[in-house]
């Protein structure tokens, strides 16, 4: 699942990405009004994440012109406006959900994954992509639960495998640093070794070598995944 968080608020963008990320979503993020129509546009997100006050354009003003773009993505206002008059507005101009702050990031995962289960109903997200990411090597990601599946069968992963062979499979082709994919698998376990997710690298290979992936160490770098065939 892939979100956009549009908020300018450096300590929130950071709260926010971080804890979805561990949670298997993919962030994107923004903190300007005047940039975020245009990422809006370039990385069809399955859900957008809009914060009001936004240097440049106001969020308000982004929803519109994307609505007015025929941007049907599933929005979720996340503004300390909290008045019944500001949700009204807020949800007139097209938005689908309005959380003020503060919020419960229980609840908040809890909305976007509601959202993207009823835009997948029809079997398409309304920017014309399928419930299922595109996939790579037969391998796909659901939406919703989060789980993989290889040509339409549910992988049989260990938790922390999942969570790295999503994340590599959300940027397949593209080296992604140890550190990063640590702080993914491994979430709140700073007293971990570094080398723990070498581990679960190795796991992971041996579950993988059948889809025609494989999971490339870059020394120095950290690993990418890249097609055998």
């Amino acid at each position: 699942m892939k979100l956009l968080l549009i908020e300018d608020n450096p300590t929130m963008q950071a709260t926010l990405q971080r804890t979805l990320e561990r949670r298997g979503m993919q962030v994107l993020t923004c903190g300007d009004g005047d940039k975020a129509l245009s990422l809006w546009r370039s990385s069809l997100p399955d859900v957008v994440l809009l914060d009001l006050s936004l240097p440049g354009r106001d969020g308000l003003q982004v929803l519109g012109d994307a609505r007015a773009a025929g941007l049907k993505t599933p929005v979720i206002i996340l503004t300390a406006r909290g008045t019944v008059g500001d949700k009204i507005i807020g949800l007139n101009t097209g938005a689908d959900d309005y959380m003020p702050k503060p919020f419960d990031l229980d609840e908040l995962e809890a909305r976007v994954r509601a959202l993207v289960r009823r835009s997948g109903d029809s079997g398409e997200n309304p920017n014309g992509l399928p419930a299922r990411s595109a996939g790579w090597c037969g391998m796909q990601i659901d939406r919703d639960s989060g789980a993989i599946y290889h040509d339409g069968v549910p992988m049989e992963l260990a938790p922390r495998e999942l969570a790295l062979l999503r994340a590599v499979l959300a940027q397949p082709g593209q080296a992604i640093t140890k550190e990063r994919l640590f702080e993914l698998v491994f979430p709140g376990e700073a007293h971990l070794q570094p080398e723990a997710i070498e581990v679960v690298a190795y796991r992971l290979r041996k579950k993988i070598g059948h889809t025609g992936a494989q999971l490339v160490t870059l020394r120095g770098l950290g690993y990418l995944l890249k097609a055998t065939q």
